[in-house]
């Protein structure tokens, strides 16, 4: 029987690994669009490349081209979409830069959350989420 003491305490979502058709241009996309810092450490080699915000992001790794692909718009298992969170501040931010760049993106209202969804160059979901609720009576713990 486990106790409370035995729960493992999640800090934040550290990155998701991705598999992208050019480094080199997903890295910019994700400098440019969402304002991530590229690290690319000579001990870790050409991949993966890591676009941060603070402690999250996302690995950056090349695709196999020559790999089955999957039909992307599938629902099987695999990586649906990730999300960022940020301000309610930062979202209209966002809403405002996904304009200017003439991304095509999409809003919804979640209740508690609102969400922005685009795609990467590799058509990979990418949310940002912002809370329109009370954060302490949401995230009661």
């Amino acid at each position: 029987m486990e106790s409370e003491n035995d729960n493992i305490d999640i800090a934040f979502l550290d990155h998701v690994a991705i598999r992208v058709r050019d480094t080199h241009a997903s890295a910019q996309w994700y400098e440019n669009v969402l304002g991530l810092t590229k690290y690319q450490l000579p001990e870790w080699g050409e991949f993966p490349v890591f676009m941060l915000t603070g402690k999250s992001g996302i690995a950056l790794f090349p695709a196999h081209l020559e790999d089955k692909k999957f039909d992307p718009n599938s629902r099987n298992i695999k990586i649906d979409h990730f999300a960022f969170n940020v301000t309610n501040e930062n979202f209209e931010k966002a809403k405002r830069r996904y304009q200017e760049l003439d991304l095509d993106f999409s809003i919804q209202n979640h209740h508690y959350f609102h969400s922005i969804y685009t795609k990467d160059p590799d058509g990979h979901t990418v949310e940002l989420t912002t809370i329109v609720v009370d954060e302490n009576e949401f995230y009661k713990s």
